[in-house]
């Protein structure tokens, strides 16, 4: 194991009972962002979502995809353009990774790739045979990241840096942006009563730190979901209410189970239901 994985490992020993599997994504999701900046991605795009929150804010959860979206909107961006530099940058890491790019089945703003590798061969690099899971041997790690190339209007970006697992400037949404993304996801990134409880814990999450949304940009994304007329002047005051009414309709069952496997502390869901939720939702504010 090389000293770049010895380090980046390092930060897991006080988390005597997470996931390798999950750790294992998280470092590769890691070097994926380092070899993205290297390439100049960050000169166009940001980065976005639970796995931006985990990573730069410290989220205490596990976050499977990255998520992307231009700065502006760029006609000419071909997110193809960068998988053979980030082939070159993740190989010089000693990690065995495909990447592929999803072939559209039909007109989208959303371009994706995927990068998969064999589960014990990296785990194996990881950790050599200390403790490994017992896995099939042709199980494959696979993480998706994708690229909005309809960016909503009205985002604040800014730039944030790591060390590991080489020095690396990356382009965030800002925190105000990041919550009105999630705060749309909560509304919108449902079927019927069904969402992902990953967007509940991540809610509970900015409100803790004392987040304030930006609400102009969470009004751009529900015109664009269709949430709200392409007219409508949406106010804080709106979005407390269509919570509100969103969270009277959660199975809150089926969301704990969704986060379930990505967290350490499962008694955190214990308080989850209407009433929680509808409480801390009045100490949203507004950037």
């Amino acid at each position: 194991m090389t000293t770049i994985f010895e380090q980046m490992l390092k930060r897991y020993e006080r988390q005597p009972f997470y996931n390798k599997k999950n750790v294992l994504k998280e470092i590769i999701q890691e070097m994926v962002l380092c070899g993205l900046s290297r390439a100049g991605f960050f000169k166009d795009a940001a980065f976005y979502g639970g796995t931006a929150l985990r990573i730069f804010y410290g989220l205490e959860r596990f976050s499977e995809d990255l998520d992307f979206s231009l700065k502006t909107t760029i006609d000419s961006f071909d997110l193809s353009s960068y998988i053979p530099i980030l082939q070159k940058e993740i190989l010089s890491f000693g990690l065995n990774l495909e990447i592929t790019e999803k072939v559209k089945t039909k007109e989208s703003h959303i371009q994706s790739a995927f990068l998969k590798g064999n589960t014990k061969e990296h785990l194996l690099l990881f950790w050599g045979n200390e403790d490994i899971p017992a896995i099939h041997p042709g199980e494959v790690t696979k993480i998706k990241f994708e690229i909005d190339t309809n960016p909503p209007e009205n985002a604040g970006f800014e730039q944030k840096y790591r060390l590991l697992p080489s020095p690396y400037e990356a382009t965030l949404y800002d925190a105000p942006s990041l919550f009105a993304g999630k705060i749309h996801a909560v509304l919108c990134r449902s079927w019927k009563s069904r969402v992902k409880g990953r967007d509940l814990f991540d809610f509970i999450f900015f409100l803790s730190q004392s987040t304030p949304v930006n609400v102009k940009h969470l009004q751009a994304r529900l015109i664009q979901s269709d949430f709200i007329d392409a007219h409508e002047v949406l106010s804080l005051g709106d979005v407390k209410r269509f919570l509100i009414q969103r969270f009277e309709t959660i199975d809150y069952h089926q969301a704990k189970e969704d986060v379930m496997p990505f967290i350490r502390d499962s008694q955190s869901l214990d308080v989850w239901s209407p009433g929680f939720f509808k409480t801390i939702t009045d100490q949203l504010v507004s950037a």
